[in-house]
C-alpha cells in the first residue's frame, strides 16, 4: 500500500516521540522532521535514522512544498497560529498537537475522520484525550449537565511547550468537553506533581447527569475504556466508578508505551498516540480518494 508524506514540526519531546509512532505506520511516511535548534535531541535522533532534518521552522515546510500532504505540528499556541496560515496557503492538512483551538477537535475514540475537506484539526490537550472519550460515553446514556476533570501529571514530564501553555490548556479542555465530550458545561484543571518517583498521569472526572443508570453508565465507561486501550494500551481505570445519586466520579491511570518518553509520561504520550490514530484516519481518507479518481 502507498503511504500519504508526513513531516512533523516541533523536535521537542512530543515530537520526537511521534515520529517513533510513525514509524510503525502502514498509512503514512515520515519525510521529515523539522525544528528550530540544530543541536535539540529530536533533530540528532532523527537524523540517525535517516530521516530528512531542517532546523529553520516553517521556513523548511514553505522551501518545500512538496515534501508532505500532512505536517503534525508539535510547538507551542503561539507558534501554530502562524503555521496554520502558512499551510492553508500551501493546502497542507495540519494535525495540531498544541492547545491553539484553531480547527475542529478530535478524539479518535469519539469523533472518527472520513474526509478529506478540512484544513486544519486540532487534538485538544494531553488531558482531553484521557478524559472526553468518557465524559462522551457517559452523555451518550445519561445526559451531562456538567463535567469537571483533573488531570495530574508528573512534572518531570512537562517540558517548557506544556508549561508555556497551561492557560491555553484549561480553555481548551474545558471547550472540548462540551463540543466532544457532549457536556452542558465544563471544566478543567491541570496538576504537575514534583513526586520523585515520578507518578503516572492520572485524570480525575466528575459527571453530573438528568437521567441515571448507574449499570447502563457503568458499561459505556467500561465500553469506552476499552476503545481507548485500542490506541493508548496503558489507559486504564484506577477503580470502579463512584456514583452519587446524579453524579458519577471515574478515575483514570495512562502509563506510557516507551517509545521516547519514559513510561510515566502517560499525558505525552496518549497526545502522540492519538495524533497518529487521526493522522491515519485523515491517510486513508486521502488514499481512497485518490484510488477512485483512478
Amino acid at each position: 500500500m502507498k503511504k500519504i508524506k508526513a513531516a512533523i514540526v516541533g523536535s521537542g519531546n512530543i515530537g520526537t516521540d511521534l515520529f517513533y509512532k510513525l514509524e510503525r505506520s502502514a498509512v503514512i511516511e515520515v519525510t521529515a522532521v523539522i525544528g528550530i535548534d540544530a543541536d535539540s535531541d529530536g533533530l540528532k535522533r532523527a537524523k540517525e535514522k535517516g530521516y530528512q532534518t531542517f532546523s529553520n521552522g516553517i521556513e523548511a515546510i514553505i522551501e518545500n512544498p512538496d515534501i508532505a500532504e500532512i505536517v503534525f505540528d508539535a510547538t507551542s499556541a503561539k507558534a501554530h497560529k502562524h503555521h496554520a496560515k502558512v499551510l492553508q496557503e500551501l493546502g497542507i492538512l495540519a494535525i495540531d498537537l498544541t492547545p491553539a483551538a484553531i480547527g475542529p477537535f478530535f478524539c479518535p475514540a469519539v469523533n472518527v475522520n472520513s474526509t478529506t475537506d478540512l484544513e486544519n484539526v486540532n487534538m485538544i490537550t494531553c488531558g482531553g484525550q484521557a478524559t472526553i472519550p468518557l465524559i462522551a460515553a457517559v452523555n451518550k446514556v445519561a445526559d451531562v449537565t456538567y463535567a469537571e476533570i483533573v488531570a495530574t501529571i508528573s512534572s518531570l514530564s512537562a517540558g517548557p511547550g506544556t508549561r508555556a501553555n497551561i492557560d491555553e490548556f484549561t480553555y481548551t479542555t474545558r471547550r472540548g468537553i462540551e463540543e466532544v465530550g457532549g457536556a452542558e458545561r465544563g471544566k478543567a484543571l491541570i496538576i504537575l506533581n514534583p513526586a520523585n518517583p515520578p507518578i503516572l498521569m492520572r485524570d480525575t472526572i466528575y459527571c453530573e447527569v438528568k437521567k441515571m443508570d448507574e449499570h447502563v453508565v457503568q458499561g459505556a465507561i467500561m465500553d469506552m475504556v476499552e476503545k481507548v486501550k485500542a490506541y493508548v494500551p496503558g489507559y486504564k481505570l484506577r477503580q470502579s466508578p463512584i456514583f452519587d445519586g446524579n453524579r458519577v466520579t471515574i478515575f483514570v491511570e495512562i502509563e506510557g508505551a516507551g517509545d521516547y518518553f519514559p513510561t510515566y509520561a502517560g499525558n505525552l504520550d496518549i497526545m502522540t498516540a492519538a495524533a497518529v490514530r487521526v493522522g491515519e484516519d485523515f491517510a486513508q481518507a486521502m488514499l481512497k480518494k485518490r484510488a477512485s479518481i483512478k
